[in-house]
């Protein structure tokens, strides 16, 4: 791993920082038109692909997956409901613990996103290996920042923490 620089420059053009935000901006605007056409927003989207991936999970588990607080969640839960995608419940065994699971016309919107996604990965123009890298990068980035922000409290993130450099 590259030792970090220590002379940090306070152009706009040269900030990680907001080169990240730019581009996460303009991936959730690549994003936002297609699917408006399925009835989703971004974030909304995000928690079903949690869902598919598991068909019915917790609050706490999606929040955990998406790095999310449950009052950020509950909002987004309840309209999914709202819209008939999901259905919430409490569990029986932990009446503290909402179950949330998929309706079957949340079952159904999966079948749409593969387009979706093929339409936003040829908009990156990039290939799917350099999207790969992209992504294992970023993984990396997110844990160690998360390390840097709190030591003491895991990160949730499943790829390991690179190892800390120390500054010269």
């Amino acid at each position: 791993m590259a030792q970090p620089e220590t002379a940090a420059s306070t152009d706009l053009d040269e900030q990680l920082c907001f080169s990240l935000y730019a581009a996460s901006r303009a991936m959730i605007g690549c994003y936002r038109p297609q699917l408006d056409a399925i009835g989703l927003t971004y974030p909304q989207y995000l928690v079903m692909i949690v869902l598919w991936e598991r068909e019915e999970a917790t609050v706490t588990a999606i929040g955990s997956a998406l790095q999310l607080e449950t009052g950020t969640l509950s909002p987004l839960l309840k309209r999914l409901e709202a819209a008939g995608f999901v259905a919430r419940r409490r569990q029986e065994s932990d009446e503290r613990s909402v179950l949330v699971s998929l309706s079957d016309a949340g079952r159904a919107l999966r079948e749409r996103v593969p387009d979706i996604q093929r339409r936003v990965v040829q908009a990156t123009g990039m290939s799917h290996d350099q999207i790969a890298e992209l992504r294992s990068v970023l993984t990396e980035l997110t844990g160690s920042l998360h390390e840097a922000a709190d030591p003491d409290q895991p990160t949730g993130i499943e790829t390991p923490t690179p190892p800390r450099v120390s500054a010269p």
